[in-house]
């Protein structure tokens, strides 16, 4: 440095305490996490008070709806005002309101609330139907129940459990900001500053000198590690340069077989990425698309029809009686046919765009851009003959002595589905329908 003699340096004056600091910082950590804490045990608080406010209005609900059914079914006012009654006077009913409907006229309301509230959206609330089975095999809705529950209440008890969690937490975080801080103080402090004064000590002179910190041997922690670095580090520092010169060498010599390493390992995680992409899509037993594949594709392809106008179809395809199949020929048996099953949707779907997926245990989705109701039938009728030909044994079937398949067609109507869900939905219940009338045949 300029202007100093010759072997002098220049050392910064200590700014401030060490312990100092960490009693600040100690303090200020345990506030934070006080009140990190604090607020998210008060949000998992309202939140399980929410959970258990809507738990109780569900078992009140359950209790009262079938004889408030029958109380109006009956046109018992003295025994419907009495329940409506005990419905909110329950305590965590604030507000109970039914709707009582009227053949032609506006629906009677009838309202209790358990006592003096303004509405609020905080609150959890039940909706439900009165349905009254007057005799087996009939219904008749009769009224509405709304059951809202007490704000007031939710609030009191969240009251109490933070009382308790702010208590308790700063309770907890003074005791553990105060046993650092004496910790440290006892056991880093005192000998930190001997190593600093040592270290300060230092000279060309007197680099034999060995530190020596007067704790036991029998201590072994990072102090005694640090203690033996700094004796190790002065016996080394005269051949530390010519070492440290001879290491670039050798890393400079390394870095190049390094970045080779790195790219052929890069190559084979990027090999590796692809296979699991492809695995994670498609079926381990049968090959096919998987479910997740399916999800990814239905939508675009609805997206496409939509937005060109083209027609789409979804096939559902579901084997018939596949669990008695298993029962009788065991699962070895029942996963080949699985694949045979597979084998034949591939053959029979094998144009560009169509997309085969295994959706569950034994049911099957086709995906058929530009194909109408009337192709995918065709085409379905085409699987259902091949899938005859093949024979498969299936004695256990009430449908035919081999594997059977039932069908369920739907064709994407843009006046009606804004969803592929819908069209989906529309594919099930043909398939159910197909199952209903018989199975081994198609619903459109």
């Amino acid at each position: 440095m300029f202007g100093l003699p010759h072997g002098e340096v220049t050392r910064p004056r200590p700014a401030g305490s060490l312990g100092r600091r960490l009693v600040l910082a100690t303090l200020v950590f345990c506030l934070v996490f006080t009140l990190i804490t604090v607020a998210v045990r008060t949000w998992s608080a309202w939140h399980a008070n929410l959970a258990a406010m809507t738990s109780e209005l569900t078992l009140i609900d359950q209790v009262f709806q079938r004889t408030l059914a029958k109380a109006l079914w009956e046109v018992d006012r003295e025994s419907l005002q009495t329940q409506l009654d005990s419905v909110a006077q329950a305590a965590p009913v604030g507000r109970v309101e039914l709707r009582i409907r009227r053949a032609g006229r506006p629906p009677e309301i009838l309202e209790k609330q358990h006592r003096a509230r303004s509405d609020s959206a905080l609150a959890p609330a039940l909706q439900h139907l009165l349905i009254y089975e007057p005799y087996p095999g009939a219904s008749e809705t009769v009224g509405e129940l709304t059951l809202e529950g007490d704000e007031q209440l939710l609030w009191q008890r969240l009251q109490r459990e933070v009382a308790s969690i702010v208590v308790t937490q700063v309770i907890q975080s003074l005791l553990l900001a105060g046993l650092i801080m004496w910790m440290f103080n006892r056991s880093v402090t005192v000998h930190v500053q001997h190593i600093a004064r040592h270290l300060g000590q230092l000279s060309p002179a007197n680099l034999k000198q060995t530190l020596h910190l007067g704790r036991s041997a029998a201590r072994q922690d990072e102090l005694s590690l640090l203690e033996a670095g700094v004796n190790d580090l002065q016996d080394k520092l005269s051949t530390f340069l010519e070492r440290q010169r001879q290491d670039e060498q050798d890393l400079a010599a390394h870095r190049d077989h390094l970045a080779e390493l790195v790219e052929a390992r890069t190559a084979e995680l990027r090999a590796a990425n692809t296979r699991l992409e492809e695995l994670s899509r498609s079926d381990p037993l049968t090959g096919l698309a998987n479910r997740r594949h399916f999800d990814e594709l239905k939508d675009i392809e609805f997206r496409r029809a939509l937005r060109q106008g083209q027609p789409l179809s979804v096939l559902m395809c579901d084997l018939d009686c596949f669990k008695p199949y298993n029962d009788t020929y065991g699962h070895a048996l029942g996963d080949q046919c699985l694949q045979a099953v597979a084998k034949t949707l591939s053959r029979v779907f094998a144009r560009a765009g169509e997309l085969v997926a295994r959706i569950g245990g034994e049911e099957f989705a086709v995906l058929l851009p530009g194909a109408n109701s009337a192709q995918a039938c065709t085409a379905a009728e085409r699987l259902r003959q091949e899938l005859a030909e093949l024979a498969i044994e299936h004695s256990s079937s009430p449908v035919a002595a081999h594997v059977t398949l039932s069908i369920g067609v739907a064709q994407f109507e843009p006046e009606t589905m804004d969803h592929f869900d819908v069209l989906m939905l529309r594919a099930d219940q043909a398939l159910y329908r197909a199952k209903r009338q018989g199975r081994d045949r198609i619903a459109v």
